[in-house]
């Protein structure tokens, strides 16, 4: 059933939450808004009728000009580590949370408008968001969830002529972003620190309550180990995705991480070009803390952030339990994720050593991660004169050590047996052809700033069927230029 703006069903579960969790605050409209994008596939997830789009007072309704019917606009408070530092209070300094939309599927999703002006947090901010940096999490959003990676989405971007100041005068927009929640672990960190647990485990009851509702009826230390169990597996299990595909988020603060396991918050994030370990993608990171190959790491120091706040009722012991299966669930899903990329069926001693190997001539080569497995996906080994063994060779600079390495590739795959036509067809399933690569987000900034929004709409077509052929649009697989690859972002926007 499609609903119209004002028949959606709005709930708002987190405002029966005490008042100091929160603040209610009216957003502050952007002058002479306009719609830059709209997401039909995210509508159907509030079974919003994708033609609510052309009406002429849907930016009125996202701009905060008129109220949605039944919203209830508040700002969440919460704080984290930020490079590993505790900062007491953060919040929603630049977002607020309209309410929770309940589609026919009995799916609750919130509906966040993201650069709608001041809140109590905003400390010396503007509240503001800038189009660059909405497009970008616009455009990644989407197609981390077409890589099949859990993530919040995004319904439309509404873009303006306001100045906003950044390292240079940009333009203000607004990001209306939905998630199943935006709680995050910074959210319990405030009230830790604060001194005040009753409200830590009153939070968790009501994560609990929201989403592992058959836990209810547990013990208190039950419900909380239950919780941090489930945070630790997804939260693992995600940031192996990230790994296997080449994502560097860029900013992992605690307050960043989503108490489900969602990619949570997208700043100066990047996919791997040249396969460097040591990638950096945020030009503000200057000790390289949340470089591409720390990233687990760093996910299980968030986490024992988290466990912290649970340890009034919690044993210290059993949380570190369960926080020691953080490295099982992380490796044994890596593993799985990186052989399946190589076509490998049948778990063997020697698959690691193949994989170290493989993963240390793409960094020796500085070849391009994405391209390197998608033509792996082609090789036949059996066949040295085959044409695709020679294109994956065209992507290394020591051509010898990628057919050593693939004649031992070839020895391997033989045990398994699996036909050559299956094993590509299950590997180019799992090696996206196409990625958001920086240069492609930043030639559709450049084209919006300039009042062309088409590139948004036609690069996103692409990123939706990442592991298609698409043909017509293989210039979107291309490598980046030189130009491409030097591209600094950072946590401003």
């Amino acid at each position: 059933m499609s609903r119209t703006l004002e028949t959606l069903v709005f709930e708002n579960t987190y405002v029966r939450l005490p008042e100091d969790y929160y603040s209610r605050v009216a957003p502050e409209p952007l002058r002479n808004a306009r719609l830059v994008a709209f997401n039909a596939e995210a509508s159907a997830l509030l079974d919003l009728d994708p033609a609510e789009a052309n009406r002429p007072d849907f930016v009125a309704y996202f701009n905060g000009e008129k109220r949605l019917p039944n919203s209830d606009p508040i700002a969440t408070l919460y704080a984290g580590h930020q490079f590993g530092v505790y900062v007491p209070q953060l919040g929603d300094g630049r977002a607020l949370l309209l309410g929770e939309v309940r589609n026919a599927r009995g799916e609750k999703w919130d509906l966040q408008l993201k650069g709608s002006g001041r809140t109590p947090y905003s400390r010396f901010g503007d509240g503001r968001a800038v189009l660059r940096s909405t497009i970008r999490e616009y455009l990644c959003s989407e197609a981390m969830h077409a890589l099949g990676i859990p993530t919040t989405r995004a319904l439309c971007i509404l873009g303006s002529d306001e100045p906003v100041y950044r390292e240079t005068v940009e333009r203000g927009a607004v990001l209306v972003r939905l998630a199943p929640t935006h709680v995050r672990f910074g959210s319990f960190e405030v009230f830790f620190y604060r001194r005040r647990a009753e409200d830590v485990a009153r939070l968790a009851n009501y994560v609990i309550e929201q989403f592992f509702p058959d836990r209810c009826a547990l013990a208190i230390e039950e419900r909380l180990a239950g919780l941090l169990q489930e945070v630790t597996v997804r939260t693992a299990r995600l940031v192996a995705q990230w790994q296997a595909v080449g994502f560097a988020h860029g900013v992992l603060n605690t307050d960043n991480m989503s108490i489900l396991g969602l990619t949570l918050d997208y700043g100066p994030f990047g996919f791997l070009d040249d396969y460097d370990p040591h990638f950096i993608c945020n030009h503000s990171d200057v000790t390289g803390r949340y470089a591409f190959a720390r990233q687990p790491g760093i996910a299980l120091w968030n986490l024992q952030c988290l466990a912290q706040t649970f340890a009034t009722f919690v044993p210290r012991e059993r949380l570190a339990a369960i926080l020691d299966t953080f490295r099982d669930v992380f490796f044994a899903e890596y593993e799985r994720l990186m052989l399946a990329k190589l076509g490998l069926v049948n778990r063997r001693p020697e698959d690691t050593e193949l994989l170290v190997d493989w993963l240390t001539l793409l960094e020796r080569n500085r070849a391009d991660y994405t391209i390197a497995f998608r033509r792996l996906s082609e090789v036949v080994p059996e066949d040295p004169a085959h044409p695709a063994n020679a294109r994956l060779q065209d992507v290394f600079v020591d051509r010898a050590a990628v057919a050593a390495w693939l004649d031992r590739y070839g020895a391997r795959l033989a045990q398994d047996g699996l036909p050559t036509p299956e094993r590509h067809r299950r590997m180019r399933a799992v090696n996206p052809k196409y990625i958001l690569r920086n240069y492609l987000a930043h030639l559709a900034i450049e084209r919006a700033q300039e009042g062309d929004f088409t590139e948004i709409e036609r690069l996103l077509d692409v990123l939706r069927r990442p592991y298609d052929e698409q043909p017509t649009q293989a210039r979107y697989a291309e490598p980046p230029p030189d130009w491409g690859k030097r591209l600094e972002v950072s946590c401003s926007s």
